[in-house]
This record gives C-alpha cells, sequence and structure tokens, in this order.
C-alpha cells in the first residue's frame, strides 16, 4: 500500500484558502462511497463551514501513480475518513471526550488492499497517545467494525404512530406546546439537547449539523427547506424544554403522515405532551419517526400501546475502548462490588487483566496482581457493548461472547454497569 497511495490528514478550509478544493475533492469522495449525488457548490460550502465549527479532521487516500484514463481524477480519494471529538454521557451525568469516527469510505476497485486497516488503527493509536479513552462510530454495516474492537453499545427504532381515534396519551400536561418559527431552532435546539445530553446515557454531545437541519436551514440540496415545521414545548414557567422538527408527507401519502425529523425534551413531561401534540395534528393520521429510543415511555404512557408499530431494533452508538483503566475509571457505577477482568484486544491497546472495585458508585481499577485469577474473560468489543449497561454481560456470556469463571460474575457485572436510565443516543455522525 506505501507505495500504490498516499494519505493526506487536513481539516477544512475558508472558500478563499487555495485548500478549500482539498476538502471540495475530499467531499465528492464521500459521494461516491455513499452513491450520493454530486453536491451542488452551496451545500459544499455549508458543509465546510460545519466541518470549522466540530473543527473536523479528514482524511483521504490517494493513488500516487497515474490514475486509468477517463476515471476519476486523482484528487478524489479512493479513500475517506473522518474524525471530531465530543463528548459522550457515561452515566449519572459522568463525560469521557471521545474521538468519533466517520465518512469512511473505500471506493469498490481499491478494497481488500489494507486502506481500511491502515486508516482506522493509525486513528485509533493517535487517539490513545493524544490521551483519549474511548472511540465511537455509528456503522453502516455491522459486520465492519468487530475486527477493530468496537462493540454494540445503544440502540434505536423506527416507529410509525397511529394517530387516530385510538390516540391517546395517560398524562396530564404540566407546560404547553406552541408552533413557532423553523429558524428559532438555530438558538434553541442546541440548549435544549444540552439539558438532553446531561440526562441520557449514552448520549454524545451534537455537530452543528444538527441545528442546521433540524432547523430546515440545510435540506438535502443544500438550500433551505420550507416544508420543515417546528413545535416548542414550555414549562410550567415558560421556559422552552424541548421541541419537535417535522415534516408533512404529502397529501398523496395514504394516511396521511407527518415524519418526526428530530424530537428533543428535556422532561419526561415535555416528551410525553410533544407526543400528545403530534396526535392533535388536524387530518393526521400517522406520525413516523427513525430514531426512536427502544425503551420507550411513550409505548407504556398510551392507552392503547398497539397504535405504535415498531421496526426491529438496530444498533447505534458502537464504542471502542483505548485505555481499559481510564474508562472504567470514567464512569459511576450502580451498584458496589468487584471483578477481575480479563480483556484481550487483537490491536494490543487496551488488553490485559484488571481489578475494578466500586464504592459509593466510585471506581478504583488498576491492573490485577500477578496470580489473580479472571472473573470474567471478554474481547474488548464487549467491554465497549456492557459499558453503557444497555447490553447485559448475562446476555453475552449466554451467548459465548463472556466467559464466565466465577459463578454469578456476569449478574455482578450488570448490576454494577447498570445506570440510571435507558441509553439513547440521539446524535448521528
Amino acid at each position: 500500500m506505501a507505495e500504490q497511495y498516499e494519505i493526506r490528514r487536513f481539516r477544512a478550509a475558508e472558500k478563499s484558502d487555495p485548500e478549500y478544493a482539498l476538502g471540495e475533492a475530499w467531499l465528492r469522495g464521500v459521494g461516491v462511497g455513499f452513491y450520493d449525488e454530486r453536491h451542488k457548490e452551496e451545500f459544499v460550502d455549508k458543509v465546510m463551514a460545519m466541518y470549522r465549527v466540530d473543527n473536523r479532521e479528514m482524511t483521504g487516500v490517494y493513488q500516487t501513480g497515474a490514475v486509468a484514463d477517463r476515471s476519476l481524477a486523482a484528487e478524489i480519494p479512493v479513500a475517506t475518513f473522518a474524525t471530531l471529538r465530543k463528548h459522550l454521557n457515561t452515566g449519572y451525568g459522568r463525560q469521557l471526550e471521545a474521538q468519533l469516527i466517520t465518512a469512511v469510505t473505500v471506493r469498490g476497485t481499491h478494497r481488500r488492499r489494507g486502506i481500511l486497516r491502515r486508516m482506522m488503527t493509525e486513528d485509533l493509536a493517535a487517539s490513545k497517545a493524544d490521551g483519549l479513552a474511548i472511540a465511537a462510530l455509528t456503522a453502516s454495516e455491522a459486520s465492519i467494525y468487530g475486527r477493530f474492537g468496537f462493540g454494540v453499545a445503544t440502540f434505536e427504532r423506527g416507529i410509525t404512530v397511529d394517530t387516530g381515534p385510538r390516540f391517546r396519551v395517560r398524562h396530564t400536561p404540566a407546560g404547553s406546546v406552541e408552533i413557532a418559527d423553523r429558524k428559532v431552532l438555530l438558538d434553541l435546539a442546541p440548549r435544549v439537547f444540552e439539558r438532553v445530553h446531561r440526562v441520557t446515557p449514552g448520549s454524545i454531545v451534537r455537530q452543528d449539523a444538527y441545528r442546521q437541519r433540524s432547523s430546515g436551514t440545510l435540506g438535502q440540496d443544500g438550500t433551505e427547506d420550507d416544508s420543515i415545521r417546528c413545535a416548542l414545548h414550555y414549562d410550567a414557567a415558560g421556559a422552552v424544554d424541548g421541541y419537535v422538527a417535522y415534516k408533512f408527507s404529502g397529501w398523496d401519502t395514504k394516511p396521511h403522515t407527518m415524519e418526526v425529523i428530530d424530537l428533543v425534551a428535556a422532561t419526561d413531561s415535555g416528551y410525553l405532551e410533544l407526543w400528545q401534540f403530534l396526535g392533535s395534528l388536524d387530518m393526521i393520521q400517522r406520525v413516523t419517526w427513525a430514531e426512536a429510543p427502544v425503551d420507550d415511555p411513550l409505548t407504556w404512557a398510551l392507552e392503547d400501546p398497539r397504535c405504535i408499530q415498531s421496526s426491529e431494533n438496530r444498533d447505534m452508538l458502537w464504542l471502542r475502548i483505548l485505555n481499559t483503566v481510564a474508562a472504567l475509571r470514567a464512569r459511576q457505577y450502580s451498584s458496589e462490588g468487584s471483578l477481575v477482568l480479563r480483556v484481550t484486544d487483537a490491536l494490543g491497546l487496551a488488553g490485559g487483566t484488571f481489578t475494578l472495585t466500586v464504592r459509593g458508585g466510585v471506581a478504583t481499577v488498576g491492573a490485577a496482581p500477578d496470580g489473580d485469577a479472571p472473573e470474567l474473560s471478554l474481547d474488548v468489543a464487549e467491554l465497549g457493548s456492557i459499558y453503557l449497561g444497555a447490553v447485559c454481560p448475562v446476555t453475552l456470556a449466554a451467548a459465548g461472547r463472556i466467559a464466565e469463571h466465577s459463578p454469578g460474575a456476569a449478574l455482578r457485572a450488570r448490576l454494577m454497569f447498570a445506570v440510571e436510565r435507558a441509553p439513547h443516543c440521539l446524535t448521528h455522525f
């Protein structure tokens, strides 16, 4: 690979900078990988501006020799990779900075040459060397990232809600909902989400694109999306503590359907009241949401839970532990106890045998003394899966993914790694 390809890493430049073209060509390479239409200039400008806000680093892999006649130009990378850093809520409001990996593509004609492995392993090693304890990604294909030590850590589901006569929520409103201009979300969305992030295990601080898309400022083609609508939830004191951005599917769609683009509520009552609002929309018989939580309070608040038709649960957030001691120390625990964990790591970043002792929710973690027998043996990917409490160690032991050497150790791990509420990540990247 070293002779055939060159790796370049860079950040988004201003349009007046000669290096702006590098990011523009990189974005086209991403589009090739994900089968996107070629973006218009206005869209590229907005994306590069958001990348600068997020301090996103772009990586491109380029052919060093002559490209085939009439094929894509040499300045368009054959593989792409991007990273940014945001904080992850590990439970009980604890925050841990994470390396977020996104825009991973390898052009089909250049696969099986070690390109992805080199990009991934170099980035993970550099992240650990920079002091980070964890990396994260969302996967378009579930079979790719386990071999790099990533484990599924949160789930989501798509729902279709019948908002006809059967839709009745058993909840007495404590606040109110009002329709607003969509552009108020440019300012309000990050502030409301910050409150949600602080109380939601598995949440990741959002990138700048979210406020742009939820407000309709950035549509699919780079222009504004005037079809986006917005409603705000106000608490009893009149402060905004939730919002929903939504979009009508059109009169040709039967039954008439409203699509939730983004629904964020800092309180349980606000969440249910936004659903009461959606269920009251005139001439709408169905509401869809692609990113609903698996453990959804709405299901239990409805008089008829069968109003909700759910897709299969799908993996959302994948975590990769880079430093086991630092990652285990960074979170709070729900139950006191101790465990000796043997962690295997094919990349050699986070493996070893460790003691985890919890008192008062606080962990003491270190290398296990020589001769201490492990109570649980697991790969670093399984450690990533149980880290936020969304995947049960007992289930993984039953599946043969965790080896239990001491009876009851998996249950002990389940109780210790539990968090205060169901983990959910509303941030795709």
